[in-house]
């Protein structure tokens, strides 16, 4: 049988983060050296970089700059160079990954002593996956020679067998120890069981030797034996009189005792009885008074708790009435691209998704489906999205369609923005949109954060409403829900095709209109 070395497996942790410290080292050290060859490399080019385009950049030439940019662009190291003038006015912006991070060299430009610009290059950071790449064979190399350590241990730590005998030998004696124990112990009972007999036969023996000293003792006091007796006699018939007695006074005290206890019992059967009518007959005249004093306050202050409650509840219920919707139209951007967006790109972007909306908003209630539907703002985009509200003018008013029109119909004009944009190299955004009530905007806000999708249109209406859209529209529910409002959410799956011609057409007379206007 063969053995396992000791600790084998705390042996194998030891090695684990041998290997891991060995291969971050490996890490650090390759990207300071990587780091600064590259810094030098940069530096170089950007000297070389100035030295060709001084010219070009005395007489502000663009494109002569940007044709001399674009051969150090060719570099793999090289994410983005950037040429400004003397006044800091951004000349040539050329890179394979404008907006990737890492290391910028920004020298000055000069001839002789006046500043005619600057040159600003942008290396890339190399990742350290890229380096364990580059060095694999070091990683394998390292990790097979601790494998062969930890075999190697494994076979040379293994016990000998004169260990294993040695260790065998202690645990017979250990068990030979144990069983000595368990034999003394038993031993020491046994002699005090036999003890124990010897002391009883002992005091039996004396005993009768008692017995036969009394019996020579009563033969030769005979005559005082029978007088004494005689007074015995007395004695114990008077002990017996007192005993009868104390006997019968005992009996008496029970019997009384178990005669006064039938007695409570039953006094306590009655009581109860007559307490639980008597509960009866109040409790009915109780209610009977309340409903009474409840019929002659009908105009007092529970009419006006009454009527609170009531309209407290309509309005969390799903049977209130649709009279405003709230349209949200939010971006789907999940890197903050809008954010670190220059102001004079975001602005004119919000500008041309404002003018969109508000003119979708318009040529839409000039549908004659949606009379009497009218919007209450003039939504305005900002980072956060926008949100349009819609009211009925009169109860025969289709207000929630009109909402759910307008949320589908602005995601067609944004899907044709955003492939333009994309097409040109512009910056654009997808977008999600979602429709609720005025009660739900708040939750219809987090429902869109935590599981809208992008081009996706999200829906939060009450019976009312989803009434109103059940012969247009299709929808399904979310799935595996983990809240309230999920589950009420449902999520527009496509629409008639009366509806999607009527959106079609609204959309052309919109883009028609944008085409004019530019």
């Amino acid at each position: 049988m063969t053995y396992l070395a000791p600790r084998q497996g705390l042996f194998a942790i030891i090695l684990l983060v041998s290997f891991c410290l060995q291969t971050l080292l490996l890490v650090i050290s390759t990207d300071q050296q990587l780091s600064k060859s590259r810094a030098l490399k940069g530096e170089q080019m950007v000297a070389q970089l100035i030295d060709e385009a001084r010219l070009s950049l005395e007489n502000k030439d663009r494109v002569s700059l940007s044709v001399i940019a674009n051969r150090y662009t060719s570099e793999q190291d090289v994410t983005r160079i950037l040429i400004k003038d003397n006044n800091d006015d951004i000349l040539v912006p050329v890179g394979n990954a404008p907006m990737q991070q890492g290391d910028t060299i920004r020298q000055i430009a000069t001839n002789g002593d006046a500043v005619i610009g600057s040159v600003s290059l942008t290396l890339k950071d190399i990742s350290k996956g890229e380096i364990i790449a580059m060095q694999w064979p070091f990683v394998i190399g390292t990790m097979l020679l601790h494998l062969l350590l930890w075999l190697i241990y494994g076979y040379l730590a293994r016990p000998t067998k004169e260990q294993i005998n040695a260790l065998s030998r202690d645990v017979e004696d250990l068990y030979r120890e144990q069983y000595r124990q368990v034999d003394q112990r038993s031993d020491y009972r046994e002699n005090a069981r036999e003890n124990d007999r010897g002391y009883a036969d002992g005091a039996n023996d004396k005993r009768s030797a008692d017995n036969e000293n009394n019996n020579t003792r009563n033969s030769s006091n005979k005559n005082e034996g029978r007088n004494l007796d005689d007074n015995q006699v007395t004695g114990e018939t008077s002990n017996k009189t007192t005993n009868t007695r104390k006997i019968d006074v005992h009996n008496e005290v029970n019997a009384y005792l178990r005669a006064q206890q039938n007695q409570d019992a039953t006094t306590e059967d009655t009581g109860l009885n007559a307490d639980n009518t008597s509960e009866y007959h109040t409790d009915d005249q109780a209610t009977d008074a309340t409903q009474n004093d409840g019929r002659s306050s009908d105009n007092g202050t529970h009419k006006v708790n009454g009527s609170a409650s009531q309209s407290s509840t309509a309005k969390l219920s799903a049977t209130r009435a649709v009279d405003t919707v709230s349209v949200q139209i939010v971006f789907h951007d999940e890197f903050n691209m809008l954010e670190r967006l220059a102001p004079s790109q975001r602005l004119p972007y919000l500008a041309l998704c404002t003018q969109l909306l508000n003119q979708a908003i318009t040529e839409l209630l000039k549908q004659p489906l949606l009379m009497g539907v009218s919007a209450m703002n003039e939504p305005r985009f900002d980072e956060s999205g926008a949100c349009a509200v819609l009211k009925a003018d009169n109860s025969h008013a289709k207000v929630a369609l009109a909402g759910v029109m307008l949320g589908k119909l602005y995601l067609m004009l944004n899907k044709i923005i955003h492939d333009k944009h994309i097409e040109l190299s512009r910056f654009a955004l997808s977008a999600k949109a979602g429709v609720s009530d005025d009660a739900q905007a708040d939750a219809m806000t987090q429902l869109l954060q935590s599981v809208g999708k992008k081009e996706q249109m999200l829906i939060l209406l009450p019976n009312a409403g989803l009434k109103q859209i059940s012969n247009h529209v299709q929808v399904h529910s979310i799935m595996r829900p983990t809240t309230v409002y999920e589950r009420e959410c449902a999520i527009f799956d496509g629409g008639n095709d009366s509806m999607i011609q009527r959106l079609a057409d609204v959309r052309n007379a919109v883009l028609m209109i944008e085409e004019t206007d530019e």
